[in-house]
């Protein structure tokens, strides 16, 4: 099985290397324990007792993952989180025991969704850009060439290719101001704790001031500057 690759029956006919490596099992399950260094190292700074040694074996081990033991471990325990952080914590003995520490599974499932929904707006973006100065290239080079105009389908009077061109160009832009507005509102989940209401956290730190912190603090560490304010992270 190829983990470097994401896999549908549309993939390899229409996705690029570049979407298809985002959305593969690595760059999920890696993304998956980038969050829980995060998550590691926000705990560090709000007090809990957590090393600098455990923070850099995790991150040692970010891209090192044993799919084997990952299915094994899941057929026995029925959890998918579960089964990555048992086998992380075999990658990382001396941070076992911090890994995951007070945070629900859909911290990382769902942070993990919206981080690789960003990467992928802007591999898009990169690649719209691209296409608009491209157009725009074709666009000035044609901008006297003379071409026929059609309106409702019929013989209408002389254009040029290039201004043909602008009306494209046009809607690309209006797509690329779509897209950057998607962006510019994207925002993290951060660490709700099970069911949105923080409980694990609390109990761990008995200091509400710092639970407040928490959520921020991982999503500047993970490239966002906004979170939700509230959530229910748990389906059940």
């Amino acid at each position: 099985m190829e983990n470097n690759k994401y896999i549908t029956p549309l993939s390899g006919r229409y996705a690029s290397q570049e979407m298809n490596s985002l959305w593969s099992s690595d760059s999920k399950y890696s993304t998956w324990r980038k969050l829980w260094v995060a998550l590691a190292e926000t705990e560090k700074e709000l007090g809990i007792d957590i090393t600098d040694e455990q923070i850099e074996e995790m991150k040692q081990n970010i891209n090192n993952i044993d799919y084997d033991i990952v299915s094994k471990r899941e057929k026995e325990c029925r959890h998918d989180v579960m089964a990555h952080v048992y086998e992380f914590g075999l990658r990382c003995p001396k941070a076992k025991p911090i890994i995951h520490l007070g945070a629900t599974s859909c911290y990382v499932t769902d942070n993990t969704d919206v981080i690789l929904m960003s990467q992928a707006l802007e591999l898009v973006k990169q690649k719209l850009l691209i296409v608009i100065s491209n157009l725009k290239d074709f666009a000035m080079k044609n901008k006297n060439v003379t071409c026929l105009g059609y309106t409702h389908f019929q013989p209408a009077q002389l254009t040029t290719v290039g201004k043909r061109a602008t009306l494209w160009l046009q809607d690309l832009i209006e797509d690329l101001e779509e897209l950057e507005f998607v962006q510019s509102h994207m925002k993290l989940l951060g660490c709700k704790g099970t069911t949105g209401t923080q409980e694990s956290f609390m109990k761990l730190f008995k200091d509400e001031e710092k639970v407040k912190q928490i959520d921020g603090k991982i999503a500047e560490k993970m490239g966002f500057d906004k979170v939700y304010a509230v959530s229910r992270t748990n389906i059940y």
